[in-house]
């Protein structure tokens, strides 16, 4: 089995390789090829992640490369974990909104459009490289951010294409030590949109196969798990109650707007954290006789992200038919949106398909939010493939977290200033504009 990382110079590599290593006989991996633009970074992150699978004793050889096409060729499956402009973008992301009294963020928001834009015309470039060179039934696995836009631009450009966040998985293993079971008892009511979800469900498995869900019981004032659940996703409680369901961290950029500029007005951002925990890491992986995963990898975030994708890869590539949350195309799932949005529920996953299960009609809070950023989204989308100021002001416009037109018209211009060096479209506007 040959898998591609798309962005294996990332500080997350080593992450995805500890999980091959540990989980070799559920993903039998023959080849691994490392695929970075950046030279040091394919220096040391691969040669940590050859030295991590020698001391793992894995048969698998790991090529390191900035070749592409080299890469993807016969792969069964290519993951994309890519970041355009690395920490530095991610950075404006997260403050040049703040002079039009956004939140600055990298997955929502102006700074998640932003994102966008820079990322989805490289990622159909490699994709259509993977569908000349890799397998006739490559499959691709997308962890690039935002990724339900970045999936529709996939599946929307006729690529087989999967999203995958580590938010659901996340949740799995926190359910699953708040009730002492092994998460794979647990199974999740996910729905939403990524970055956009909530938990309406969390079913345990007892030892003698029967399920029960335990939500009430996490819901429940008087046994103290509320108050945790609340704490770990930074909102109150009262609305856990009210909604009667477990909302994501990412949902707090929502119901808290005004909360979380104001702290981010005080605080240093997370790219800069990042940039600090990278610099370790990097410095860790330049050490020989570093061979497994080092302990700084948690600060950089993604946990959990390498059983996640060895879970949809193991799915995939064994036919097996189970089921995992993941990033899928609506197939009237959510009545109210068009079948070709990308919606973030339990789908079941196959070699030849990945389907959406039913779920129950969403509250009508959850139904408004949705549609609204859906609409975005799609606007988003037209913006990324197409490019055009007027495009990006109407995508801006209408994101509720901005929702004004004035608003809109100054956060288009700091977008279009802070990433002109990535948006080559700009650069024929301006000529325009000048002739």
């Amino acid at each position: 089995m040959k898998l591609a990382v798309i962005g294996g110079g990332s500080t997350y590599t080593p992450e995805l390789v500890d999980g091959f290593a540990r989980l070799r006989d559920q993903l039998p991996i023959d080849e691994l090829w490392l695929v970075d633009p950046d030279p040091v970074r394919r220096e040391l992150v691969g040669g940590v992640a050859k030295r991590m699978f020698a001391h793992a004793g894995h048969p698998g050889t790991i090529h390191v490369t900035d070749d592409v096409v080299a890469g993807v060729t016969d792969a069964d499956a290519v993951m994309f974990q890519l970041r355009i402009g690395g920490q530095a973008a991610r950075h404006q992301d997260e403050t040049w909104p703040h002079e039009a009294c956004c939140i600055g963020q990298e997955t929502t928001g102006p700074g998640g459009f932003a994102k966008a834009l820079r990322t989805v015309p490289v990622v159909l470039e490699y994709a259509a490289l993977v569908k000349r060179y890799a397998k006739p039934d490559a499959w691709i696995v997308d962890f690039t951010n935002p990724v339900g836009i970045v999936t529709r631009a996939l599946l929307e450009a006729g690529h087989r294409a999967v999203g995958l966040c580590n938010v659901a998985i996340g949740f799995q293993r926190r359910f699953a030590k708040e009730f002492d079971v092994a998460p794979s008892a647990v199974r999740l009511d996910h729905v939403g949109l990524n970055h956009l979800t909530w938990e309406r469900g969390v079913h345990v498995r007892s030892a003698d196969g029967s399920e029960r869900d335990v939500l009430d019981d996490l819901l429940a004032a008087e046994t103290g798990a509320l108050d945790r659940m609340a704490e770990s996703v930074h909102m109150p409680a009262d609305l856990l109650r009210l909604q009667h369901a477990v909302p994501s961290y990412y949902l707090r950029y929502f119901y808290a707007h005004d909360v979380v500029l104001e702290e981010q007005l005080h605080e240093r951002t997370r790219a800069e954290a990042v940039m600090d925990t990278e610099r370790a890491l990097l410095a860790k992986y330049a050490d020989e006789s570093v061979v497994t995963k080092p302990a700084e990898l948690e600060q950089r975030g993604g946990a959990y992200y390498s059983e996640a994708a060895i879970d949809v890869l193991s799915s995939i590539l064994g036919d097996r038919g189970d089921v995992q949350v993941l990033n899928v195309r609506n197939d009237g799932t959510f009545p109210f949106l068009p079948d070709d949005h990308v919606i973030e529920v339990p789908a079941r996953v196959t070699r030849a398909a990945i389907t959406p299960l039913p779920v129950a009609p969403l509250d009508a809070d959850m139904v408004g939010l949705v549609s609204h950023v859906a609409g975005y989204e799609r606007l988003a989308l037209d913006a990324a493939v197409h490019g055009g100021r007027d495009r990006v002001l109407r995508a801006m416009w209408a994101h509720p977290l901005v929702g004004q037109v004035d608003k809109a018209e100054k956060l288009t211009d700091l977008l279009l200033a802070a990433n002109a060096e990535h948006l080559p479209w700009t650069r024929s506007e301006q000529l325009t504009w000048a002739g």
